[in-house]
């Protein structure tokens, strides 16, 4: 046997025993004698003594002095020296051995104890000295023996989940050096260290490895903490990158040695830290070309199968693609062995499938990923692809224009003027109506700026300038000053001094009287020429339809067949609200027939989508009317007052107002009652009519005419209709009418429950909801009980697979509307 290690083993030996005495100096001195092996003492043993001592002893005698750890033990010595010289092993022998033996002792000690803070505390000493880096970097020198995959792995769990662990076993007692922000940004400053001491090892010859600390940090960023870990790394790195060679190679290696799992946390996590693609180049270098997960996570799944990026993230990505001529064919031209991003997002765009089946958040992220990558294009490449460009991105716009939900409808508009911009810069531009939002802008900002030859930004094409053979135009502005005309005497006929006339109550002189009859009104709008008198009948047609309720019954179908095909044939202001209010007024006065009427023409040849809409509309405002409390009770208050108004009738409500005020604060009440009446309680006028408003609406809609298809393209009306329908249905509630509306209404959901436009399934969710609040529950049970069932089943596969968020939400309430039900009835089933 060799001797020298004969000894080491002895001299373990007898500090394992000599720990057991009560004796402090003894034990002082043996733990003292003992740090030779260290090499932290004056005369430190022999290299092969402290590689056995390291090798087979350390760890071993560590938890040997863990065992030994009691506040007795420590006190016999003075002043903390036993203690000291105790946890000097933990924080100056081998890192990873300390490493692990401290966790484990932390994860074996049951119950809060005085052992268990003893060890956490020294724990956080370990951190605090930047032991944590001394752990990492024994796993990367190659000319040692290498570590078993098992140390590894144990460590490389203990590392990333030490969090995790100390907070289970310390509960509240927890340190702030173990809380995840805290931690995390230490164990990334120790990440530096490391690969400082990386680059110095190579720039002195010797060979080191990262795979290691690329675990470390593929590990972390799986388990969400990619924030605080790269937020204090990739500042760091992008600074010592700059301009160092050798450091962006060490960068380069340390994210291509990430195992493949952990890839697309770690690229995700580096895509939104990076500040610009300038710093992603530097830190990923051709990463893209070398890894084929890599490259998937970067043209795939960030782009089509996700939609998390911001656009600060999206414009990093692309520019990282387009800013090297090795990445570039991945972005504009396809390959032999890879897949052009830009001819995959613009196949996504054209897609009309793409737009029925994707939640409006994606369409946006994909639209702002097609902008960027136009911005990204050259003259010449732009030249060359011209026409494809220009195919799929029209295919997209008349998806979009196509859409009934608004949103879509501007987002394909923005995007055709910015893309036509972009790609036909000499032509006319291209311009929607549209009101503009925070999106908009944000996509119009997109194309103000483009990237030029030498990676710097260069503005997007300007407004030309006024050209100069105008002689007509004299200039603005100008340094000369102007003299006087001849014969001016502006001096002396100056109007400073004249105070203008206040002129804001003055009233148009109108040439012709409004009517004084509805049956005036409907000759007015039907054969006058008159336009001052045709305007002056169109305001107050409302006015007098209220005021005379049994002339206007008298000529209502009439009256609402004239207002229903009239067209603007001069600039009112608004119009299209005259005459919808005044359609509502003949509607709620003469509501069976005028409905009758209405719901057949909805149907009907030669009308227009708005007109149908407008039916829709105006049958909706009615019902609302009818089925409002008290309505009897107060006079309609809508629109202009008529002629026989008078002119202080605006006025005697503010006098009166004030008055009332007055002696309500000067009236002494003994008792806090209601100081005004609740709505006058009244039948519900809209219970004897409701089935002339709804079910002929309901009857007919799979019926395809030659204008007018709902089945087909005509979809906003169809989502409209189903709109209307579901608002019918809950103002019919208490209604004797609203058992055979629900189950009406049920079977036109369940006929196109399938529907591929969103704007339609919105309203059907809706219908459901109504058939469920105006329907009582026992009649719902006992009618309806199939229809519930299967209802049931489609609502939770809408609220777990639909698309579109709104449907999504809308299922959910119906939802739980069901199980508000459900409650509502047990009780009343099991007394």
């Amino acid at each position: 046997m060799d001797p020298a290690l004969s000894a080491v083993r002895l001299s373990v030996r007898e500090a394992v025993h000599t720990l057991s005495s009560e004796d402090g100096g003894r034990i002082f001195s043996t733990l003292g004698s003992l740090k030779r092996y260290l090499g932290q003492t004056e005369n430190p043993a022999l290299p092969g003594e402290q590689e056995e001592f390291a090798r087979v002893h350390f760890s071993a005698f560590l938890r040997c002095l863990v065992s030994k750890l009691s506040p007795d033990w420590l006190e016999l010595l003075p002043d903390g020296q036993l203690e000291e010289l105790w946890a000097s092993f933990f924080l100056e022998g081998p890192a990873d051995q300390a490493f692990l033996v401290l966790m484990e002792s932390i994860e074996g000690t049951a119950g809060p104890s005085f052992r268990l803070m003893k060890m956490a505390q020294l724990l956080a000493r370990f951190l605090s000295a930047g032991r944590m880096a001394a752990v990492l970097e024994g796993q990367c020198w190659q000319h040692t023996e290498s570590a078993s995959p098992l140390l590894q792995e144990t460590l490389l769990i203990r590392v990333v989940t030490l969090p995790d662990r100390l907070g289970n076993r310390l509960q509240r007692e927890s340190l702030a050096v173990f809380l995840p922000q805290n931690y995390f940004p230490l164990l990334g400053e120790e990440i530096v260290r490391v690969l400082q001491a990386v680059v110095d090892s190579l720039r002195g010859g010797l060979d080191c490895s990262v795979s290691f600390v690329s675990q470390v940090l593929g590990k972390a960023c799986v388990h969400g903490r990619q924030k605080e870990i790269l937020g204090v790394l990739v500042p760091r790195l992008m600074a010592l990158t700059q301009g160092s060679c050798l450091w962006q190679r060490v960068c380069w290696r340390l994210v291509e040695r990430v195992p493949d799992r952990a890839m697309e946390a770690v690229l995700t996590g580096l895509v939104e830290a990076a500040p610009g693609p300038e710093v992603l180049s530097r830190l990923l270098g051709n990463l893209v070309m070398n890894s084929r997960k890599a490259q998937f996570v970067l043209t795939q799944k960030l782009l089509f199968l996700q939609y998390r990026c911001t656009t600060p993230m999206l414009q990093s990505l692309l520019g990282y693609l387009a800013t090297d001529s090795q990445r570039r064919p991945l972005l504009v031209q396809a390959g032999p062995c890879c897949r052009q991003a830009l001819k995959e997002l613009l196949e996504t765009w054209g897609s009309s499938s793409a737009v029925r089946h994707t939640p409006l958040p994606q369409q946006r992220y994909v639209s702002k990923a097609v902008l960027i990558c136009l911005v990204h294009l050259g003259d010449a490449e732009l030249h060359d692809s011209r026409d494809e460009l220009l195919a799929s991105l029209m295919a997209g716009v008349k998806c979009r224009l196509d859409s009934s939900l608004p949103p879509v409808r501007r987002l394909g508009m923005v995007v055709a003027e910015v893309a036509s911009t972009r790609i036909h810069p000499e032509g006319p531009p291209l311009r929607f109506q549209y009101e503009e939002d925070e999106l908009s802008r944000e996509m119009l900002a997109l194309a103000t700026s483009r990237p030029a030859a030498d990676g710097s930004l260069e503005t997007g094409p300007s407004v030309p300038p006024v050209a100069a053979d105008t002689p007509d135009k004299e200039p603005e502005e100008s340094d000369i000053p102007q003299p006087p005309p001849d014969g001016s005497d502006s001096e002396l006929d100056s109007d400073d001094e004249f105070v203008p006339y206040d002129m804001s109550g003055d009233q148009e002189l109108k040439s012709s009287k409004a009517p004084m009859y509805v049956r005036d009104c409907v000759e007015a709008l039907t054969t006058s020429e008159n336009w001052e008198r045709w305007e002056a009948a169109l305001r107050a047609l409302e006015g007098l339809v209220f005021r005379s309720p049994a002339a206007t019954r008298e000529v209502s179908v009439e009256l609402a067949k004239v207002l229903l095909h009239l067209e603007e044939k001069t600039s009112v202001a608004g119009f299209e609200g005259l005459r919808q209010r005044a359609l509502v007024a003949v509607t709620v006065t003469d509501p069976a027939r005028v409905a009758k009427y209405l719901t057949s023409q909805f149907y009907a040849l030669n009308y227009s989508l708005r007109q149908r809409m407008d039916i829709l509309d105006v049958l909706t405002l009615a019902a609302q009317e009818l089925s409002r409390p008290g309505r009897l009770g107060r006079a309609p208050q809508r629109g202009s007052p008529g002629p026989a108004s008078q002119p202080s009738s605006a006025v005697a409500p503010a006098w009166r107002a004030v008055v009332e005020e007055r002696i309500r604060s000067k009236t002494r009440r003994f008792s806090k009652g209601s100081v005004g009446r609740g709505p006058a309680a009244g039948p519900n006028e809209f219970n004897s009519v409701a089935g002339y408003f709804f079910f002929p609406l309901v009857q007919h809609f799979d019926r395809p005419l030659v204008t007018f298809d709902l089945l087909g393209d005509d979809q906003l009306v169809l989502g409209r209709l189903a709109h209307t329908l579901g608002a019918l249905m809950y103002l019919a509630v208490n209604t004797t009418v609203a058992v055979p509306m629900g189950k009406a209404l049920l079977e036109f959901v369940w006929a196109l429950r399938f529907h591929g436009d969103a704007y339609v399934r919105r309203g059907l969710l809706s219908a459901v909801s109504s058939v469920l609040l105006s329907v009582p529950a026992e009649r719902l049970l006992a009618d309806l009980p199939d229809e519930l069932l299967e209802a049931r089943a489609w609502l939770a596969d809408v609220a777990e697979k639909d698309p579109d968020e709104d449907c999504r939400m809308l299922a959910v309430k119906a939802l739980l509307l069901l199980e508000k039900l459900k409650d509502k009835l047990l009780p009343l089933s099991f007394p």
